[in-house]
């Protein structure tokens, strides 16, 4: 199996840099003549752009709040009450602006996008940060994605009289609980590295539906907005070992090792490109190096589960499900599998615990049906 190891809307793993990021996209690791014209539109000016909707919102439907609460706080009041925008959390896709706006849902960047945008039509400054959370990772069929946090804030508007850019002054919007945000590090980052983060997810949900032409056009253009946004390049590299082209790929990867020498997605991602080049020795000193910084990667216990339960070994699939459980409290597809293990072992209660919270936890509205109707079943359950 290819294993991708991909960092989804992220700032690339932390690593002791030995060479000088770029300011300047390295047009030598692009190869346009491998890949046709992607199949939709891929412009910079689409994802914070506003559509007539959003628009009339932001200057007709809550202009009378804008006026009597204050526009950053007509701005909060609206993302957050539930009788007004009711915004939902949805991880399919990431989705621009005015597609968030729409759908009344996204993922955090793409909620963070639609706030960013909203706020600048009605005048408010805008900062964006990353969040340094613990490490959280997600699958889409073989390939795996490393999952980061963003959030924005807001400053006061010169329209209220209040306009300032001191600390006291900012107003932090997550779409995060506070208390699975607070105490964590933030990074503050330009605009162009939103823009490429929007990019290079828009890349890996290509990639996981074989569109390889639209990935490799995302993802190259997620690094002609920020060439020092290294995910990019790894998202890059993975479309050409999916696409066949070995030799762009492991150039690429070198590239990232180069700069980041201890990035753990990257060694991953070359080491299967190395070997299918014949370059055994380097594979496995890549290899050697990636089991000393990470001896069990990321989903490891998982797949071990699998085989287990597979085999008929349910109480070691249930405790290998834990220890996946224990380093990704929040990720829904442990707690469902954790769950079956569980049901198949009669432990009714334990099964209908973490099946509640793989409902509580899941990210889209498919997931989410499906452990529904699985829970209202085992509820029935005797």
């Amino acid at each position: 199996m290819k294993w991708l190891a991909i960092a989804l809307m992220v700032l690339g793993m932390a690593g002791c840099a030995s060479t000088p990021l770029p300011v300047n996209a390295p047009t030598s690791l692009f190869n346009d003549q491998l890949f046709r014209t992607p199949s939709e539109r891929i412009s910079a000016e689409d994802v914070f752009a506003l559509d007539a909707d959003m628009k009339r919102y932001a200057n007709v439907e809550i202009a009378g709040r804008l006026y009597a609460k204050g526009r950053r706080q007509a701005l909060i009041d609206a993302l957050y009450d539930k009788g007004q925008l009711k915004l939902e959390y949805d991880s399919v896709r990431t989705r621009s602006a005015a597609e968030a706006f729409a759908a009344r849902s996204g993922n955090c960047l793409s909620l963070v996008i639609m706030t960013a945008a909203l706020a600048k039509e009605i005048g408010l400054p805008v900062r964006y940060q990353t969040v340094y959370i613990d490490e959280t990772w997600s699958r889409s069929g073989d390939i795996y994605l490393s999952v980061g946090h963003i959030n924005l804030t807001l400053g006061m508007s010169r329209m209220d009289g209040h306009f300032s850019r001191s600390e006291s002054d900012l107003m932090t919007i997550d779409f995060l609980p506070a208390s699975d945000v607070r105490g964590y590090y933030t990074h503050v980052i330009g605009e162009e590295t939103v823009v490429a983060m929007f990019m290079n997810n828009r890349a890996v949900e290509a990639m996981s539906r074989g569109k390889l032409d639209d990935a490799y056009g995302w993802a190259r253009e997620a690094i002609r907005q920020d060439p020092r946004f290294l995910s990019a390049y790894n998202t890059l590299g993975a479309v050409y070992w999916r696409h066949g082209d070995a030799g762009e790929a492991a150039h690429v990867f070198s590239y990232v090792l180069a700069h980041e020498p201890g990035n753990t997605s990257a060694m991953a991602n070359v080491v299967p490109v190395l070997k299918h080049q014949g370059r055994h020795a380097e594979a496995d000193e890549v290899a050697r190096k990636l089991a000393q910084a990470e001896p069990n990667p990321p989903f490891s216990y998982y797949n071990r589960g699998m085989i287990a339960m597979q085999n008929g070994d349910y109480k070691a699939a249930k405790a290998l499900f834990a220890k996946e459980v224990d380093r990704a409290a929040y990720y829904h597809e442990f707690h469902y599998w954790l769950a079956v293990a569980s049901l198949r072992l009669g432990e009714v209660e334990d099964a209908r615990k973490h099946l509640a919270i793989a409902l509580e936890t899941s990210t889209t509205r498919t997931d989410y049906d499906l452990y529904a109707s699985k829970l209202d079943h085992l509820r029935s359950y005797r």
